[in-house]
């Protein structure tokens, strides 16, 4: 099983082919993929990296964390989607809040 890699404060400039050789020299890749802007396009300074083996995924990891690529010092970490787990979650409650809503969680009497 693979590791997804969490890749921040990419430059702008930075491409999918550089994090891809950089990245590549650590094992199998399956996916690179810079997050852009759906309107202009333009990188939004972070990618995912997909690998074939965690343990090739971590050591890359290890290695890259702090790197500099154009300027920048990458950010490294894995991905939350490769933790497993569900997103699910969230808190219950009323719609004022958790604490019993405007009047603190006491009944007034009219």
């Amino acid at each position: 099983m693979g590791i997804k890699l969490f890749v921040a404060s990419l430059s702008y400039e930075t491409s999918e082919d550089e994090l891809r050789e950089l990245f590549a020299a650590h094992g199998e890749l399956k996916e690179v993929s810079i997050a852009t802007d759906r309107e202009t396009g333009k990188s939004r300074g972070f990618a995912f990296i997909k690998f074939a083996s965690r343990k090739a995924g971590e050591a890359a990891l290890k290695e890259l964390n702090g790197t500099d690529v154009n300027g920048r010092k990458l950010s490294v970490q894995e991905s939350n989607d490769s933790r497993g787990g569900g997103r699910g979650g969230g808190r219950g409650g009323n719609r004022h809040g958790g604490r019993g809503g405007r009047d603190g969680g006491q009944r007034r009497r009219n």
